[in-house]
């Protein structure tokens, strides 16, 4: 798949996040699973994204080791970006029942 919107990942990014703390490499894992490989995000859009939720406070980062003993930076969702998540959600499922409505029709 080509490159998702911004606003589009963003909502992926804190959705994966609502679930567990994860380093970027994990979250682009689970998004590519979960989706049964119909997206796949690239670092080159991934770190950026997490960046930009870092700096509007809607997600934390802090240094750990990672499965392999090696220093990797985990994301946490905050309760900002809880409340984001939950007016984002509501937002596509309005919008994406009005775009399958218009290519639902005749």
């Amino acid at each position: 798949m080509g490159d998702l919107l911004q606003g589009t990942l963003d909502l992926l990014i804190l959705k994966t996040l609502a679930l567990e703390a994860m380093h970027g490499w994990g979250i682009a894992q689970r998004i590519q699973q979960v989706s049964e490989d119909a997206l796949q995000v690239g670092q080159g859009s991934l770190y950026p994204a997490l960046h930009r939720l870092e700096l509007n406070g809607l997600i934390l980062s802090e240094w750990a080791a990672s499965d392999h003993n090696r220093r990797a930076k985990y994301y946490s969702i905050t309760a900002a970006g809880r409340r984001r998540l939950k007016t984002e959600l509501k937002d596509w499922q309005r919008a994406s029942r009005g775009i399958a409505l218009i290519l639902e029709e005749g």
